[in-house]
């Protein structure tokens, strides 16, 4: 974990990883969407996935490096929820130094929050 280009702090690898390795999980408290949302409100970083349609993992608290992984529109990475638990693995080969980087798919945003992903396919928004 170190300071990103895109936003705040990011994760990197701190080594060469396979296509399809799992990253990390994310870990933190698990709360209701109706809670997340609250939470949310009016703010621009935010730490929370929600895991169905009634629970969500706010992840602010949680010493997991994980909860540091940025959005990008072409991401290296992605996310997979299954059975409660939020696990990142590799879409490609990750170079050492590379930041990790997922597209966060709908957000708590709703598209008032500026993308900061530099990448030419950048939707602008998330």
């Amino acid at each position: 974990m170190r300071r990103s280009r895109i936003d705040g702090f990011g994760v990197f690898a701190d080594e060469s990883v396979p296509q399809g390795a799992k990253l990390g999980e994310l870990t933190g408290e698990a709360i209701s969407v109706a809670e997340a949302k609250r939470r949310a409100e009016g703010r621009q970083r935010i730490m929370l996935v929600e895991i169905s349609a009634s629970r969500a993992i706010d992840a602010t608290r949680s010493d997991d490096p994980m909860r540091f992984t940025n959005h990008s529109c072409a991401p290296n990475a992605r996310i997979a929820v299954e059975a409660g638990a939020i696990e990142f693995f590799a879409l490609r080969d990750l170079q050492v130094g590379e930041e990790i980087t997922v597209a966060y798919g709908a957000t708590h945003h709703e598209g008032r929050l500026a993308c900061r992903c530099g990448k030419p396919s950048c939707a602008g928004w998330l």
